[in-house]
């Protein structure tokens, strides 16, 4: 067995977010040479089991094998005619990772550095097309390259989301975005804070709004912060100061 080989896939596994529990399974079909085989393995992802089969095959001469793409399936137990299906392909042990493949396949959109033809890195978001299927069943993926001119960043600013204060919360805000994931915000109003979970959504330029229970509300809610700001304390002192003082009235003491 090719034990640089092993261990490149496993680390391809890891990376890829499959973890090490097939790794002994991997090493028994490659010391038998089986030409190509498949693994299979479950996560949970929001309540929803996923399952994947990982295809592998061997090289010309056996002595290689690579790890080229995966299926993964979202089960709906209440209704297994709901259940998604989607092949992912692997690049050189790169790819859409098994949390990014469930993000997908519930419909948001993923950031990734990919690379073109010639083997420059360039951003892209990504997303399924419903409309639009291979020969096999598979849906495509539709590219927002970085000159279609989607910016995170400004779309959520200014918005009085309060994890964009603070900068580390900031930066956990937009990997968990760009992961493909519906995150938890904290918008601050004159009603007080607010919980909402967001979502990326590139081809409209903007962001999906989700209440606690995960049900989508209109964008607007989360644009009607922008015109009512949150006021810092020190413009709530400054409010009061220039509040007109109300005199006390003096009213007739009334004698026995």
């Amino acid at each position: 067995m090719n034990t640089q080989n092993a261990e490149f896939l496993k680390k391809s596994l890891l990376n890829l977010g499959f973890g090490d529990t097939l790794n002994s399974q991997l090493d028994k079909e490659m010391a038998a040479k089986t030409p190509d085989f498949k693994l299979g393995l479950s996560h949970e992802f929001n309540q929803k089991s996923v399952d994947y089969t990982l295809h592998f095959k061997a090289g010309d001469n056996q002595d290689m094998y690579f790890f080229n793409k995966y299926d993964a399936t979202v089960n709906h137990k209440d209704d297994p005619a709901k259940d998604v299906h989607q092949s992912f392909f692997i690049n050189k042990g790169s790819g859409i990772t098994a949390k990014e493949a469930f993000n997908l396949m519930e419909g948001r959109a993923v950031h990734k550095q990919l690379y073109n033809l010639e083997g420059q890195k360039y951003q892209s978001w990504l997303t399924l097309d419903d409309k639009n299927l291979t020969e096999n069943g598979n849906k495509k993926i539709k590219h927002y390259h970085e000159n279609y001119g989607y910016d995170i960043d400004k779309v959520i600013a200014g918005k009085g989301i309060k994890e964009l204060e603070d900068p580390k919360a900031k930066d956990e805000l937009m990997y968990s975005l760009k992961k493909g994931n519906a995150q938890q915000i904290t918008v601050g109003g004159e009603d007080g804070d607010k919980k909402y979970f967001i979502a990326a959504n590139p081809q409209f330029k903007t962001v999906d709004l989700y209440d606690h229970q995960m049900k989508k509300i209109k964008r607007e809610e989360l644009l009607q912060v922008e015109q009512k700001p949150v006021r810092n304390l020190k413009q709530r002192e400054q409010q009061k100061e220039d509040a007109p003082v109300k005199k006390q009235s003096r009213k007739a003491k009334m004698h026995a």
